[in-house]
């Protein structure tokens, strides 16, 4: 039988969806919240509590928490899809928009824009404050007969919205390999072949730089060293979203993206949760 691992962690402060957020970039199998811990469940130990160990580390030198502890235990086999669809629901995201997995049935009114989404363990499923952002400003903000890219796909989910709120094309990119194929698996059960794609790579390798629209959902750490790749994507009066963010995130990220010529144009903010907005001033 093949084990799983679980790392149960405890911070001070205890901010559950602050966390979550952030943990995730840790790739793990699955995150539950509990009233004073989150728990983190990985199929692999190797050097399990050392990079759990870093990651929070780096947090509290980031002063995004004041300490933390965790345990590390070894747990039988779970069947994964079993768990994952217990917790997932139809989630109206806006107005208009609403995300549901394909086994929950829903009847969407006549203006509704539904979107079928099975994250499996890709991060997308449209709960996070950061996804429901994006999808807010991209409802703000995408044209009909334009093109996007969405840097950091996971599920595909604001690939395939934007193109289901009227852009032509939508490319998705991401480095990882289950990303990847969870995004094609995505493609399908939206029926947005041929006008979404996505590719198993890094902003680095496109080679396309006119997209209307440039979405990164990601960390502010990776925001800061792509900035320039980011803004050299996008057409002249070209709009940029960012989320991924924390409040106090704001002042580092508006200071790199200015520099580089964009223009601040929009933000919201969900709980401790933010997403601007950026043009690319013709030249």
């Amino acid at each position: 039988m093949r084990s799983y691992y679980e790392i149960t962690i405890e911070t001070e402060p205890f901010k559950a969806e602050v966390l979550s957020g952030l943990l995730w970039e840790l790739q793990p199998l699955g995150i539950v919240e509990l009233d004073h811990s989150l728990v983190l469940s990985f199929d692999a130990e190797e050097r399990l509590e050392e990079t759990v160990k870093n990651f929070l580390q780096h947090l509290v030198e980031s002063a995004v928490i004041n300490s933390f502890e965790y345990s590390l235990k070894t747990i039988e086999e779970i069947n994964w899809n079993e768990e994952w669809e217990k917790n997932l629901k139809v989630i109206k995201v806006t107005d208009r928009i609403v995300i549901k997995p394909s086994f929950r049935e829903y009847f969407p009114a006549p203006d509704e824009i539904v979107i079928t989404i099975d994250p499996k363990m890709s991060f997308g499923t449209g709960e996070h404050q950061t996804t429901k952002l994006m999808l807010s400003m991209c409802e703000k903000f995408i044209e009909p007969k334009t093109r996007v890219l969405d840097v950091g796909t996971g599920t595909g989910v604001l690939a395939i919205a934007s193109v289901l709120l009227g852009a032509d094309y939508a490319l998705g990119i991401d480095n990882d390999d289950w990303c990847y194929e969870n995004a094609l698996e995505n493609i399908d059960q939206n029926h947005v072949y041929g006008n979404v794609e996505f590719r198993l790579a890094e902003i680095g390798n496109i080679a396309e730089h006119d997209f209307d629209f440039l979405l990164a959902n990601i960390q502010k750490d990776v925001l800061l060293v792509i900035a320039k790749d980011i803004a050299v994507k996008v057409k002249e009066g070209g709009i940029i979203i960012l989320s991924g963010l924390l409040f106090t995130d704001e002042a580092d990220i508006l200071e790199s993206y200015t520099k580089l010529g964009l223009s601040f144009v929009d933000k919201m903010q969900l709980d401790e949760w933010i997403s601007l907005a950026f043009r690319k001033e013709t030249i």
